[in-house]
């Protein structure tokens, strides 16, 4: 029980359904507590007031050692490689199913249960991970690692219900949060300017700033506070060529530490064709057939993108899309579905432009497995 709406409908519904349920609210986060940017302590009373009110226990578990070891570490790794990773996936795979899954056992629990908008769906080849009914909501995405093994012991109340209707329910029965705002961003960021944030653990290193024809446009801080995409904050204002468009971080190149930036939306950098990924998981055990044709995700918001898979193992996940994908980004998450069903992916390693003979140096090195 975070403290949110979500996870206190999803124990008032487990309660009405004649489960014996217990709160556990986890805490996660114990740098700058204290400061206005971390809303715990807040957090925490709301969950108290919620399972008052319902009628069920509640107690606290701190993991912030392990979400610093197993999230945190690992999150500034990857941005310090310049790649730009997405905590949250690993906080679910480490830390909610993992740690608390553990901890839950312990007490003597049967099952676990969380406020994720996602469903599953057992049967005798195994557990399938769905989205949730609410397209708005659906955050299978973020769920894609989980094993055969976590998903068995999990339940999702909610994930069979839109968001309104959770409201609804929430209003109802009077629960304190009924009206709490979502919470949004990086769990340990909170609110706060994330470069600001990043700084702090990461030094900056200086380089050269160029545009895609090899013009020397300024100075960039340091790779790892850029992503691609980036509009804001990249420190060029109006229009270099005239023609008045926006600039976006457009590629990397680790090697001379350089960061190209390109002008417009569709800027041929900025959309890529096909994909490499690693460290990829099946939920269901066994890698999609190569010549699959499938759904794929680059970012959670993101509409289903058609693709066939060209290649897929433990190891690695190569696919090609039927439409160029804008800002496929390294570090994220591309995750594969067939209808409904959610089979797991991998973090992008690096992915081409319909155009690779004419991308910016090293921006297409390939690694080993």
């Amino acid at each position: 029980m975070s403290g949110g709406v979500d996870s206190s409908v999803a124990a008032w519904l487990l309660k009405q359904q004649g489960f014996e349920v217990v709160g556990l609210f986890m805490k996660n986060w114990e740098d700058d507590d204290d400061d206005e940017y971390c809303s715990s302590r807040e957090d925490w009373l709301d969950a108290v007031s919620v399972a008052d009110l319902i009628g069920i226990d509640i107690e606290a578990v701190n993991f912030s050692a392990e979400y610093k070891e197993r999230v945190f570490a690992e999150f500034l790794r990857e941005y310090q490689a310049g790649r730009t990773p997405n905590p949250d996936v690993l906080c679910n795979s480490e830390i909610k199913f993992k740690a608390f899954v553990d901890h839950a056992l312990a007490l003597g629990a049967e099952r676990i249960a969380t406020g994720h908008y996602a469903r599953v769906r057992r049967g005798a080849g195994g557990v399938q991970l769905l989205r949730g009914l609410d397209p708005g909501k659906d955050q299978s995405y973020f769920l894609h690692r989980l094993q055969q093994h976590q998903l068995e012991r999990v339940m999702f109340p909610v994930g069979e219900l839109p968001k309104s209707q959770v409201r609804r329910i929430a209003g109802d029965i009077g629960l304190p949060n009924a009206r709490k705002k979502d919470s949004t961003g990086i769990c340990f960021i909170g609110e706060r300017p994330f470069r600001e944030f990043l700084a702090r653990y990461l030094p900056t290193r200086p380089g050269p700033m160029m545009s895609a024809q090899g013009e020397l446009l300024g100075q960039h801080i340091g790779l790892a506070f850029y992503t691609l995409g980036q509009r804001k904050g990249i420190g060029l204002g109006g229009s270099r060529e005239g023609n008045g468009q926006p600039w976006f971080v457009a590629r990397k190149d680790l090697a001379s530490n350089t960061l190209y930036v390109v002008q417009g939306h569709d800027h041929r950098w900025l959309h890529s064709t096909r994909l490499r990924a690693t460290r990829v998981s099946w939920i269901g055990g066994n890698a999609v057939a190569a010549g699959a044709r499938l759904g794929a995700k680059t970012r959670y918001r993101q509409r289903d993108a058609g693709c066939t898979v060209l290649a897929a193992d433990a190891c690695e996940l190569r696919l090609a899309f039927e439409q160029a994908q804008w800002a496929v980004t390294p570090g994220q998450s591309v995750v594969l579905y067939d209808g409904e069903v959610c089979l797991g992916g991998g973090i992008i390693d690096f992915a081409d432009d319909p155009h690779p003979a004419q991308s910016a140096p090293g921006a297409l090195a390939d690694a080993g497995c």
